[in-house]
């Protein structure tokens, strides 16, 4: 029987769940998927799995080298640039294959009413001069900081901006949030869910990241005619990048030899 080629599955995000149960039982490859742990009950991929952070590009080099990894896919969140960069420079310093895979983001339709942000924070500075005020944020927990004035402010007058704020777990101690509600909940959401939720809480502005994927949320704020502070996507590094399972499975495949 041929040796399995070990593969290091950077996951975390539905399309590394499905390529995961894809490369269950492969005959050609051993995957071993890691999440960042940053979640309280990820779902579980098949097969071997490793939870927490590598400790930067040295930490990642060795765990490479230690574990014998002959490849690695890249299939973290597209804001997970952080992880992105520092398998680009592991995979490259031990000349290791190495791909992102990414999904397609969002695109405006006509008549959708978007304003693309460079950043979390550049968006809560324009809120600061948009006559909006009930916002529904769908950001990381680690990311509320940059809102939490925006709904202290005009407290007095009445003009401070409430926030219905949506993350996967309870938040922890020590996370200010901004001022309003929380809803917990992990997705993907159906567009009549995020249409009544919006309408429930009457909200008049959208501010996401165009993570791509199931895009309820963005149809229901279209069909409602709410604006969107649209959150760009960062840079990726250098190397190659593939849009799909399917294009991954391909990649997989050409080194699995």
């Amino acid at each position: 029987m041929p040796r399995k080629r070990k593969l290091l599955l950077l996951g975390g995000t539905g399309e590394a769940l499905r390529l995961a149960r894809e490369l269950e039982g492969n005959s050609r490859v051993h995957c071993i998927s890691s999440l960042a742990g940053r979640t309280e009950e990820p779902v579980r991929p098949p097969g071997e799995v490793r939870i927490g952070g590598f400790g930067g590009v040295p930490g990642l080099t060795t765990y490479l080298m230690n574990e014998a990894i002959e490849m690695v896919l890249d299939a973290t969140h597209p804001f997970a640039s952080q992880i992105a960069r520092n398998a680009h420079d592991a995979c490259l310093k031990l000349g290791i294959p190495r791909a992102k895979l990414v999904r397609p983001p969002w695109s405006p339709s006509p008549g959708d009413r978007w304003t693309i942000m460079p950043s979390i924070s550049a968006a809560a500075t324009f809120l600061r001069f948009h006559p909006a005020r009930r916002i529904f944020l769908t950001l990381g927990r680690q990311e509320l900081g940059p809102f939490v004035p925006l709904g202290e402010e005009g407290e007095r007058n009445g003009s401070a901006r409430w926030f219905l704020t949506r993350m996967i777990d309870p938040p922890g101690d020590g996370i200010r949030l901004p001022r309003g509600e929380i809803v917990l909940g992990r997705g993907p959401f159906q567009p009549e869910e995020e249409k009544a939720l919006m309408q429930k809480h009457q909200i008049d502005m959208l501010v996401t990241k165009n993570s791509g994927g199931a895009a309820g949320k963005i149809a229901a704020a279209a069909e409602l005619h709410l604006p969107v502070l649209m959150i760009d996507r960062p840079p990726l590094p250098p190397g190659e990048i593939l849009d799909s399972v399917g294009a991954a499975l391909a990649w997989i495949n050409i080194y699995a030899v």
